[in-house]
């Protein structure tokens, strides 16, 4: 089986791979690596009749598998973090997974806790990475643990829906899988790309930070 394939796990594992490597992917870091948002949006695709797929899932249980991977994984990140410290990000020598470390930690620095646990659920590598990190900072538990869920439906619904549709409304879309999933992972990068747009512009619309 090829980890990074999205179609090798469901082939392999069924719906159970969608649970598996959504939890490795958000609360382990030796997932970060795994791809999250094809394997959703080749599940929701694969829910479809009109997918000529070598598996046929139940949309039920992919939505049900994704959004308990995605929020168990994020929550034994966050206790591994706040249990481990930054010894357990230090261990890691990837250098992927250190910049998404610092991009976390812009994230918690520039949008707060909230708005910063929702947005890194969009992005690859750092939904690995700032679960963790949440721990090491001492966010909230309560905070963390209300956040990631709303990030983790939001995210995990969604891409497997968006998958679900196409398939559903284009017979035979699943021919061009690999430039769809491409796709989907620049689309899934525009909230944060919009976010730090925002960012930028707000020191000069400041009018306290003209004086």
């Amino acid at each position: 089986m090829n980890p990074l394939s999205a179609t090798s796990w469901l082939s392999s594992l069924g719906t159970a791979g969608v649970f598996l490597v959504l939890f490795a992917e958000t609360g382990l870091l030796v997932g970060f690596f795994l791809p999250g948002d094809s394997l959703l949006f080749t599940a929701g695709l694969f829910c479809t009749t009109s997918a000529s797929a070598p598996v046929h899932l139940s949309l039920p249980l992919v939505l049900v598998a994704s959004v308990a991977g995605a929020i168990s994984g994020a929550q034994v990140g966050f206790v591994l973090g706040r249990r481990g410290g930054r010894a357990l990000l230090g261990k890691i020598g990837n250098p992927h997974l250190h910049r998404g470390v610092e991009r976390a930690e812009e994230l918690f620095s520039r949008y707060g806790h909230a708005k910063a646990i929702v947005l890194a659920r969009f992005v690859p590598v750092v939904r690995t990475v700032l679960n963790p990190l949440a721990g090491i900072l001492d966010v909230p538990a309560r905070t963390f643990l209300v956040w990631q869920v709303l990030g983790g439906v939001l995210w995990s619904v969604g891409v497997t829906l968006a998958g679900y549709v196409l398939g559903a409304s284009i017979p035979g879309i699943d021919q061009y899988l690999l430039p769809i999933i491409a796709v989907v992972v620049v689309v899934s990068l525009i909230p944060l790309a919009l976010e730090l747009r925002r960012g930028r512009k707000r020191p000069s619309d400041d009018p306290d930070r003209r004086r």
